[in-house]
């Protein structure tokens, strides 16, 4: 079992996408309902110098962190229920640390340095 202060859950979005607008509220759930994990919200224009050279071709995109670790990357349903079992199961101690490109390890860095 993970310890859930350990898990950093990272929605890449714009603030231009309806599908991105529409998920916050979701998203704002989830963070509500589980208090011990830490949420960050990542507009990736107004946050491109974080971000890049990172591409995010779809949205919403999510990357998990369990500590440094980047534990998923990709693509999710904009369903809270989606980002729910994400969760379940990283806590749960499911799926190891994702096989990630440098980029993404080197976002995943740069977020919990920031």
């Amino acid at each position: 079992m993970v310890n859930a202060s350990e898990l950093l859950v990272v929605c890449l979005c714009a603030e231009w996408c309806g599908v991105c607008r529409e998920y916050r509220a979701r998203f704002d759930q989830v963070q509500a309902q589980w208090p011990g994990v830490q949420f960050r919200w990542v507009d990736i224009e107004d946050e491109a110098d974080l971000v890049d050279p990172v591409e995010v071709d779809d949205f919403p995109t999510l990357l998990m962190l369990r500590g440094q670790d980047p534990v998923f990357f990709g693509t999710v349903r904009p369903q809270a229920e989606a980002l729910e079992r994400l969760l379940r199961d990283r806590l749960d101690g499911a799926g190891p640390a994702a096989p990630v490109d440098p980029e993404v390890s080197a976002l995943a860095r740069r977020l919990r340095g920031a």
